[in-house]
């Protein structure tokens, strides 16, 4: 277990084969200044806290970084070339997308995006290219005040490409068709889950679902299951749809406190774990069955963990080994502080 310092929500492990050793996790701290001006903003401030992982004899934590940023909502890796070096996106509180680049062993800020003024929270991002990982991808972005902020490549680095209005309220996650690059999920306060696609504009998504009776927080499209992706609410259930019939879930699992995030198991031959951190009960992971045309079907929880004592937000699946035999998890917990290792 590391102490985090402030209340940490997010981790992510590297997926690149040369820093597969490599995790980071995201902190947000909001400061509590008594004597702040009547109508001020409070200031919101975080780090990205860079670890290794040693495996044996036993997983072990040893902190090599900390970079500090306004508070973190999310992060994660670009799936591209193995030839490239790893680069990590960050999401942060005060409009900006950051670009790291992982060089010499450390993180090196290569680039700073505004996405929204500074009194703009970005709450999501998630890139185009895990399956295809010839390219740079791109970002979408989710913010606080009801858009979503599509970033393209531009000379080695990405620039603002569209924004357009999507929820009447926060639109917690934004996430792309990992199979279909140009179409985009996203889901938020208003209750709706809904897709885009830029093909065809921003003026009105392609569907809207309505199947939920709280917030939609999180949605991974499935990196080896072609047409599904799960959904997670506050509602406390799990939920994977097909794309092809987006408006009914094919399955769907109460997996108890609200699922905050969700990750598919990152090798084929576990397909059907989902790893879930489910806020108020702690981490899970959730087995699903498969029909004959690879559609998910059923859902039970198979291992959950319960060691931390605050909020369960991030947590990661580690992309080491083959999948056969149990995974790396790395998870973070909120007002504790802390981050945890384990394995399921």
């Amino acid at each position: 277990m590391d102490d985090t310092g402030f209340p940490a929500d997010s981790v992510e492990f590297c997926p690149h084969p040369a820093a597969r050793n490599v995790l980071v996790c995201g902190t947000y701290n909001l400061e509590q200044n008594s004597v702040a001006p009547e109508g001020s903003k409070q200031k919101r401030s975080g780090q990205c806290l860079v670890y290794t992982v040693d495996s044996t004899p036993k997983p072990t934590l040893q902190k090599i970084q900390s970079i500090d940023l306004p508070a973190i909502l999310d992060m994660k890796w670009s799936h591209r070339s193995q030839s490239a070096r790893p680069l990590l996106g960050i999401a942060d509180s005060e409009g900006h997308v950051s670009l790291h680049e992982w060089n010499d062993d450390k993180l090196e800020t290569c680039a700073s995006i505004s996405c929204a003024s500074s009194d703009v929270l970005c709450l999501s991002l998630d890139w185009s290219n895990r399956r295809y990982n010839d390219m740079l991808g791109s970002l979408v972005v989710s913010l606080s005040n009801g858009s979503l902020c599509l970033l393209t490549p531009a000379e080695n680095t990405l620039s603002i490409s569209d924004t357009w209005h999507a929820h009447d309220f926060e639109p917690w996650i934004a996430a792309w068709d990992y199979w279909d690059s140009p179409v985009i999920y996203s889901g938020g306060d208003d209750l709706k889950l809904k897709g885009w696609d830029i093909r065809q504009g921003f003026s009105q998504p392609t569907f809207t679902s309505k199947r939920f009776t709280a917030g939609v927080t999180t949605i991974q499209s499935h990196p080896h299951v072609e047409n599904q992706f799960a959904v997670g609410s506050y509602d406390n259930i799990v939920r994977i749809f097909d794309k092809r019939k987006p408006l009914l879930p094919v399955t769907q699992l109460d997996v108890g406190g609200g699922a905050w995030r969700v990750k598919w198991h990152p090798s084929p031959s576990r397909k059907n774990d989902l790893l879930v951190a489910c806020m108020h009960d702690g981490f899970k992971v959730a087995r699903f069955g498969s029909s004959d045309d690879a559609e998910l079907t059923g859902g039970e929880v198979v291992k959950r963990y319960d060691n931390h004592a605050s909020l369960a937000y991030g947590a990661d699946w580690s992309f080491c080994g083959s999948g056969e035999g149990e995974t790396l998890i790395a998870s973070c917990s909120f007002y504790d502080h802390a981050m945890h290792l384990w394995t399921a």
